[in-house]
């Protein structure tokens, strides 16, 4: 009797979980992972440090200009055009970095050969897209708890208030933390265009995660009398909406946002990788 043996093509989950254990591999066995963490955790001890007081006299550090240690976390309410580049500098910083750590993390996958070498055995470019801004968002929730750290040791230090409404506090992190999927999503997406330009793709990552675009295109909306609660909604995220005063409904806005901003970044990069040249 003869026997034919049946080949099943695996499934788009069994697709990612392959995907995903060879790109956690590789961030975890890489220094760059570790150091990143470790920038996010410098940051806030940067940051407080600039902001202390000393006595003119002796110059020891008296005490800090820092009213509540968690506005280094979020602000203290939603915000829709930012007034200063200051209102920015909490944890939204994580993003920046991590941009920068997206950019090094891919583009070592077209220096080594790896993407030409994966693309020949899988062709399936919407993995690669999925793994990758799973990975990435990882790292950097993984960043957002370090710098979380790092911040609770600079209040220690430097004996700030520590005095906020814990569950608010608990939310703006959730809210962050979560917003990291729509965040890698992003840089994956800005890297597989930029993926011939290494110092572009770089140079877009930090532009896009300082904020810079979506604080000038609010601040035309508000020049322009607009009120668009959508525009707002997607632009800010929880970059900004996240903050000291928010609630269950900040948090599902922030997972809202952080959802459609992978979907969409996804779905476009991989129309980009299916009709272009990727090696």
């Amino acid at each position: 009797m003869n026997k034919t043996l049946e080949f099943k093509n695996p499934s788009l989950i069994d697709r990612i979980k392959g995907m995903l254990s060879v790109d956690f591999y590789r961030l975890f066995h890489t220094p760059l992972f570790y150091i990143f963490l470790g920038i996010a955790a410098i940051i806030p001890a940067l940051v407080s440090m600039g902001m202390s007081t000393t006595d003119p006299t002796t110059g020891q550090i008296t005490g800090s200009s820092l009213e509540n240690i968690w506005i280094m976390v979020a602000v203290e309410k939603p915000l829709y055009v930012v007034n200063n580049i200051a209102e920015y500098a909490n944890m939204n910083m994580v993003f920046i970095f991590g941009g920068i750590m997206v950019s090094i993390f891919i583009g070592h996958d077209y220096k080594s050969g790896y993407v030409k070498q994966l693309f020949t055995t899988h062709a399936k470019k919407q993995d690669y897209m999925i793994s990758k801004s799973l990975t990435c968002a990882f790292a950097m929730a993984s960043m957002c708890l370090t710098y979380l750290l790092g911040t609770i040791v600079s209040g220690i230090v430097n004996q700030i208030s520590f005095s906020v409404n814990v569950g608010s506090l608990i939310i703006a992190i959730l809210g962050k933390m979560v917003m990291s999927l729509g965040w890698a999503s992003l840089y994956t997406f800005l890297n597989i265009i930029f993926r011939r330009y290494f110092g572009v793709s770089i140079a877009s990552s930090f532009f896009f995660g300082t904020g810079i675009l979506i604080i000038g295109v609010g601040a035309i909306i508000d020049s322009l009398s607009l009120n668009s609660s959508i525009l707002n909604l997607f632009l800010y995220g929880s970059s900004v909406n996240a903050c000291l005063s928010s609630n269950i409904l900040t948090l599902l806005t922030c997972i809202g946002v952080s959802l459609l901003w992978a979907i969409i970044y996804n779905v476009v990069g991989t129309y980009i990788l299916n009709r272009s040249d990727v090696y």
